[in-house]
């Protein structure tokens, strides 16, 4: 019996440096194994700080807008089929939080919310009309600190004392209130097990916003690049591995290994 027959995997992918190329935002370098998870019906859940509205295109241009995605690096759900995210959005709250904070930890944090559409666009490399859709944020802010780290310590102290957790992914730190991708992970896979079910958690991603998904997964893939291979550093967990190559090359190795 093969691997696919074997178990039933639930896929769950970052996209920026991990199945997307980290700057053309291309996926084409995985397009066979995009192709056997559709020839399988393998559910392919897409876990991103990317907003509802970018998601939403890409999941269905991809072929698996039956099933939901997580947005916004877990602040959100984008649920089958719907082109926005469930529930209401806490995105003033967020900037009014930050806005709050002392003026000498505020003035090194810039985010969207700072940012024109064509500020994005040069900060991402999006195009001009990706990053109208990037700046629609419902339940995060991303953004970049430019002070001393000790500062940035403080800053996130005072995120997190404001109920706020700030996660630092491949290009930016993101701050938003509540759960992590880990978090919508796991209400996923409990939506899809059964009793008599076998699930087996796939994760693949690049950067530290992504370790929580790849340690709670069955199997996690590390998009290798040139800043993580410390990410598990120094106990490398037994179901982790580091792909020979980066972004959707190694994404499309990696996942073919699975049906081998």
């Amino acid at each position: 019996m093969s691997k696919s027959q074997a178990n039933k995997y639930i896929i769950f992918t970052d996209l920026d440096g991990t199945l997307l190329d980290h700057d053309t935002y291309s996926y084409d370098p995985a397009s066979d194994a995009l192709q056997m998870l559709r020839d399988t019906n393998t559910p392919l859940i897409l876990a991103s700080s990317k907003t509802a509205a970018e998601i939403a295109p890409l999941r269905q241009k991809l072929g698996f807008e039956r099933f939901p995605a997580i947005v916004e690096n877990g602040a959100g759900v984008l649920a089958t089929n719907m082109s926005a995210a469930d529930g209401d959005s806490d995105y003033e709250k967020i900037i009014e939080i930050i806005n709050q904070a002392p003026a000498e930890l505020r003035t090194h944090y810039t985010g969207f919310h700072d940012w024109t559409a064509d500020d994005v666009s040069r900060q991402t490399s999006l195009s001009l009309e990706g990053a109208i859709l990037a700046k629609q944020r419902e339940y995060s802010e991303p953004g970049q600190w430019s002070g001393p780290k000790e500062k940035c310590a403080e800053f996130i102290e005072y995120l997190t004392e404001n109920g706020l957790r700030a996660q630092q992914g491949g290009r930016f730190l993101t701050i938003a209130f509540g759960a992590g991708k880990v978090d919508r992970m796991n209400e996923i896979v409990e939506q899809f097990r059964t009793e008599n079910e076998a699930v087996t958690t796939v994760a693949l991603g690049d950067a530290p916003n992504d370790k929580q998904m790849l340690e709670n997964a069955d199997i996690g893939f590390v998009m290798s690049n040139n800043t993580n291979q410390y990410l598990f550093a120094p106990n490398k967990p037994d179901h982790i591995t580091y792909s020979e190559h980066s972004g959707p090359k190694g994404w499309n190795a990696c996942v073919l290994s699975l049906f081998v």
